[in-house]
């Protein structure tokens, strides 16, 4: 018996050929089996100059080398064979591989063949001997059938792999609007042949639009919302003419549509303009704030000279009484305006949310019932109480602020009385930028809701826009949630609005929480402030009960640096009541001139804010020249500015607050000495 014969016959030549993409270009591969070798060593001899050959002798361990072969193309068999016939073989062939199959026969075993080719399982069937030219052709043809056959079926899949996974909707149409090729199925009840089965019935409208306009530009797209099931989808429709049929006009051509729901970006892209509306406002605010600031400085303590000339029992009395009040209003709307501005400096620490909530619910409470029609405040902290809420991350008096104000905002949106309920809850989040230390997918959400007159969708655009309001004139500054905003925006939150008109309003602010142990936070991150500017200076506030101290300006030289004229006139003249010896200059270069007059100032006092060299920059420059000059700051506004520790008196301020910022600046023996090295070190990092 024969040992079965293999061999593979490849032209190194060409076998670089096949490319990368597998398309018919490559060159097929043939298997030859043949019990008889001097056939094998013919065929292979007639066909190796174009195609991969493999032989076999045994048509059973032809099987395996076809499973081992999945590229073979062309099967060429012998029909008589010990073990198993031709058309047997090609049978069983067919159960596992697509190859094409030609029979070799020298015997006049017809009714095998007519039976392998009625069944579908040969292509053709060559007698021995053949002729070679026409075996070529034979071979030639059965071969690019499979191969173009395989690329078919490869675009198919891969269209269908395509569009399953495509993450929008995709369909295509004829110029009739028959769908012919969609991944979505259509809606029940609708023709499924028509293309507008394939979209929700908000939609139809504007994709029949957009098939008009396709038809006469070859082209059409469109961003529109629909309302779908209750809620606003936005959709960003395409629509193209495809060059089919050939030579067809846009009106007789197929159509392609491309439909996403891009409901998500137009939100990301709504609060991004939203974020950099609100920035633009709270530079605007700052810069506003910081010159309101030096008005009032001015006016407060031209007030505060005039005081000591009226009788106290004047009528003149009562209207520096009134003028000095509306002072204080202004100051304080300023401080809301800077809050609101500022973009740091808020001192966050770990808070636990129970002990806070409950230390705070009777003045929230307090709050409510300011009015004549009473509302209540409910408080719901779990079944725990609180207990077993994390730690968030907040500056404690600023949080107080921020709830004190929405429930005052949602008492006001009751006026027949009602119910704010204050909640706590553990929601998934994404907060931007959260500091190291707190969860990255969990927030605190402290939702205030009430029962309120609620809001249109065109107050809801604008409510935390500085100086909108709603209420009456006189009623409202428009500063209380964009103060909000801003605070919680700050301290890595962010704050969720919902409300319709009659079904009241629902402010959710969500804070970052800390993990298990609070001292997780990293150091970097434990105040957001000390990235962004130096640590809090810390700044005056006088107890206005005080109105007698000992003369600590008496003799002492004071150098006064402001760029305002009023504000530096009304300084001068508050040290010079003290009986202090005092100079005055509006920037660094008239100060150095002073100095080299032979003036020797024990105290400095500078604006922090000024041109051309801030209050820091002066210090230092003159600190070069007297390093033991103690110095004391004042603004109204220090957003920014590097003051590293050093004393710092809020415009506006009175004559009583200077006095006691100066004696407590003066008493300190080592406070010069300090300073001077904070101030080097905090140059250091600026001119980095």
């Amino acid at each position: 018996m024969k040992e079965p014969v293999q061999m593979k016959v490849s032209s190194s030549e060409n076998a670089s050929e096949a490319g990368e993409t597998g398309t018919a270009s490559q060159r097929a591969t043939i298997l030859i089996v043949d019990d008889e070798e001097e056939i094998l060593v013919a065929l292979t001899d007639l066909l190796e100059d174009d195609y991969e050959i493999l032989t076999q002798s045994d048509p059973l361990q032809a099987l395996e080398v076809l499973r081992a072969h999945p590229e073979v193309a062309v099967i060429i068999s012998d029909q008589r064979m010990p073990g198993l016939s031709g058309d047997r073989l090609l049978s069983q062939a067919r159960v596992f591989s697509d190859a094409r199959s030609l029979l070799l026969t020298g015997y006049a075993d017809l009714d095998a063949v007519v039976a392998a080719l009625n069944e579908g399982q040969v292509q053709a069937y060559v007698h021995k001997p053949w002729d070679e030219k026409a075996l070529r052709a034979l071979v030639a043809e059965v071969a690019r059938h499979c191969l173009s056959q395989r690329a078919l079926k490869t675009e198919q899949a891969l269209l269908h792999g395509l569009m399953k996974a495509l993450p929008f909707t995709l369909v295509f149409s004829d110029a009739q609007g028959r769908c012919i090729r969609s991944n979505v199925a259509p809606r029940a009840g609708e023709e499924t042949s028509r293309e507008s089965a394939h979209y929700p019935p908000e939609v139809q409208a504007e994709m029949r639009r957009l098939r008009l306009l396709t038809q006469q530009t070859g082209q059409a797209a469109s961003t529109f919302c629909a309302q779908e099931e209750g809620q606003t989808h936005w959709h960003e429709m395409t629509r193209w003419a495809l060059a089919w049929p050939q030579k067809a006009s846009f009106a007789e051509a197929w159509q392609v549509c491309l439909d996403r729901d891009v409901t998500d970006r137009v939100a990301v892209e709504a609060r991004l303009r939203q974020a950099e509306r609100l920035e633009s406002l709270g530079t605007l605010a700052g810069g506003i704030a910081h010159d309101f600031n030096n008005l009032l400085a001015a006016i407060s303590g031209a007030l505060d000279l005039l005081e000591e000339d009226i009788d106290a029992q004047s009528a003149g009395r009562a209207l520096l009484a009134q003028a000095q009040e509306g002072v204080q209003k202004g100051a304080a709307m300023t401080r809301r305006l800077l809050q609101f501005g500022r973009q740091g400096g808020d001192s966050l620490a770990p808070v636990p949310p129970g002990p806070f909530m409950k230390a705070l619910a009777p003045l929230l409470a307090q709050s409510l019932r300011a009015t004549a029609v009473c509302c209540q405040l409910e408080l719901d902290m779990g079944d725990e109480g609180g207990a077993g809420l994390p730690d968030m991350l907040t500056d404690a008096r600023q949080l107080e602020m921020a709830l004190l104000n929405l429930c005052v905002n949602a008492r006001d949106a009751m006026p027949q009385g009602g119910r704010v309920r204050i909640s706590l809850a553990v929601v998934p989040a994404d907060l931007p930028d959260v500091p190291g230390g707190c969860r990255k997918d969990q927030a605190l959400a402290v939702k205030v809701q009430d029962d309120g007159l609620g809001m249109s969708v065109a107050v809801q655009a604008r409510v935390f826009d500085p100086f909108f309001t709603t209420k009456p004139v006189g009623k409202g500054t428009g500063l209380g949630l964009s103060g909000v905003y801003g605070f919680v925006t700050r301290a890595h939150g962010d704050v969720k609005l919902a409300s319709a008109p009659g079904k009241g309003t629902t402010v959710t602010l969500l804070l970052p929480l800390l993990q298990e142990a609070s001292s997780g936070i990293d150091g970097s991150s434990r105040s957001v402030s000390k990235a962004r500017r130096a640590p809090e200076a810390k700044a005056v506030e006088a107890p206005a009960a005080q109105t007698s101290m000992n003369r600590v300006m008496e003799g002492r030289a004071m150098l006064i640096v402001e760029d305002e004229e009023p504000v530096r006139r009304v300084v001068g003249q508050f040290l010079r009541q003290e009986g202090a010896l005092t100079r005055e200059a509006n920037g660094l270069q008239e100060a150095l001139s002073v100095l080299e007059s032979g003036f020797q100032p024990e105290v400095a006092i500078l604006d922090v804010r000024m041109p051309d060299y801030d209050g820091p920059s002066c210090a230092r420059v003159l600190r070069e020249r007297l390093p033991g000059l103690k110095i004391l700051f004042m603004s109204g506004e220090t957003a920014g500015a590097v003051l590293d520790g050093a004393r710092l008196i809020s415009k506006p301020f009175t004559q009583l607050q200077l006095r006691l910022a100066l004696q407590e600046l003066c008493s300190s023996s080592k406070q010069g000495v300090s300073e001077e090295a904070d101030m080097k070190s905090g140059g250091t990092e600026k001119e980095k």
